[in-house]
């Protein structure tokens, strides 16, 4: 009956997960009777079988798969491509731009004007490679070893070069995004190279599928109050929207077909 009922309280959490995107352990507490114990044990349970990422005070689901870049390339192109579209159409005119590495922003490495007067720096050579060519435009790659599954470089070398740079924008890539867990990332030297990345910049901007909003991944990149703007999906959920509006963050929402 134990082992039932158990089963029963974590497939109600999943269930809870799935609609609000959150679950709160004393609220679950009370309404199941049980101790926080005892639904703290239900989460690292569920947390150890892939099911959510525990948070303090509860869990969140966990971020879409970190799949290798090729298959995420494949994964919802066309929304990404808009997503780009826009993106790239308020990126600085000139000075220094960072871009990640990730799918979406190889993408808008493809949209970026030709007419831009820009230095574009990545640790991404997808990304340095979709850059058009164009007499205004310079790439700069940032060195450090090649990891093939996220498509960036990655290191003590990537991160030294990180701490040479002050780009003007700094377009993040994210595996995970919540107003309350911030940027996150599924590896944790990854996360470090971002953080000195977006650290650096002197503004940040993630462009996030909506499927990313309200997910967080094992390893904290920054807070969501440091992301200058994010350009996401128009039909993202409005209270989690408005959450990161109210933390100081310019979303913008594009409507995608």
């Amino acid at each position: 009956m134990t082992s039932l009922l158990t089963g029963q309280r974590q497939a109600a959490i999943r269930e809870r997960l799935a609609r609000d995107g959150r679950v709160i352990a004393a609220t679950m507490a009370r309404e199941f009777s049980v101790s926080e114990d005892t639904i703290r044990r239900d989460l690292r349970e569920m947390a150890a079988a892939g099911l959510c990422e525990r948070v303090y005070g509860g869990a969140l689901p966990l971020a879409p798969s970190g799949a290798p870049l090729a298959s995420r390339q494949e994964k919802a192109g066309p929304a990404k491509a808009e997503l780009a579209r826009v993106a790239a159409g308020i990126l600085p005119r000139d000075g220094t731009i960072f871009i990640d590495a990730g799918s979406t922003n190889i993408a808008l490495a493809r949209q970026i004007a030709p007419d831009l007067r820009a230095t574009i720096v990545t640790n991404s050579p997808s990304v340095a490679l979709a850059v058009p060519e164009a007499p205004g435009l310079r790439v700069v790659l940032v060195g450090g070893q090649f990891d093939p599954h996220t498509g960036a470089c990655l290191g003590a070398k990537a991160v030294s070069d990180a701490e040479r740079l002050c780009p003007d924008l700094v377009v993040l890539g994210a595996c995970g995004v919540d107003p309350v867990e911030g940027v996150t990332a599924f590896s944790q030297e990854e996360a470090e190279f971002k953080r000195r990345m977006a650290l650096s910049g002197r503004s940040v901007m993630v462009i996030a599928t909506a499927d990313k909003l309200g997910t967080v991944a094992p390893f904290r990149v920054i807070a969501a109050s440091k992301m200058t703007r994010m350009v996401t999906e128009a039909d993202a959920g409005p209270a989690i929207l408005a959450a990161f509006a109210d933390g100081g963050t310019d979303v913008v929402r594009v409507p995608v077909r």
